[in-house]
């Protein structure tokens, strides 16, 4: 291979990667009881696209899930999940939407973290050169290096979220029994004190 060749396929491999952020994407909803969120991605013929998420807060942590081609078809649906993800291939160019409805939900509001990364279709892939194949691998690597550190943090934030509720009821719940006992101890003194009055008939 020439050296003006390598030269070409690491300016392509560069190009790659610069243009990898925008197509990996991260977000945090809320959505509120008895609504939905829908989002969408515009794709053409054998686009891949990856949506995954994560319920970090409300209720039982639960959320619906759907993603539709541009005909409407369901594509793949998740029902009261607190985690998930769905992978798609385009089979039609054009608007691609995804959802998350809280639609079940009458009271607890969620909140959601959900991430979509995709694969833009490039023709003779089957000849793509070996640094180029190597840039996609390590960028698909990233990705889901990214996804589960997202995961973690969304994860921590839960139980350190529940840890503090928990500490909080404890700390009540002390409380209250230490009135509880003290109240109690006083009624015994008083009530033990009266049996050594002494009682005098004038």
């Amino acid at each position: 291979m020439s050296r003006r060749s390598t030269l070409f396929l690491v300016i392509h491999a560069l190009a790659l990667l610069a243009w990898l952020p925008a197509l990996i994407s991260a977000h945090m909803i809320e959505v509120p009881a008895g609504k939905k969120e829908c989002f969408f991605e515009d794709l053409h013929v054998h686009d891949k696209m990856t949506v995954t998420y994560q319920v970090g807060e409300g209720g039982h942590l639960d959320i619906d899930f759907w993603l539709t081609d541009p005909a409407g078809k369901v594509l793949g649906k998740h029902i009261r999940q607190s985690t998930g993800d769905l992978a798609v291939t385009a089979d039609n160019d054009g608007r691609y939407e995804y959802c998350f409805s809280n639609q079940m939900s009458a009271i607890a509001d969620k909140m959601v973290s959900f991430n979509v990364h995709g694969v833009i279709y490039v023709s003779g892939d089957d000849v793509v050169a070996p640094v180029e194949r190597e840039i996609r691998a390590l960028a698909a690597g990233l990705t889901s290096v990214k996804d589960e550190q997202e995961y973690i943090v969304v994860r921590e934030r839960t139980h350190r979220n529940t840890a503090e509720s928990t500490n909080s009821r404890v700390k009540w719940w002390s409380i209250l029994q230490a009135i509880v006992l003290f109240a109690v101890v006083g009624w015994q003194i008083y009530y033990l004190k009266s049996f050594f009055e002494v009682k005098r008939v004038i």
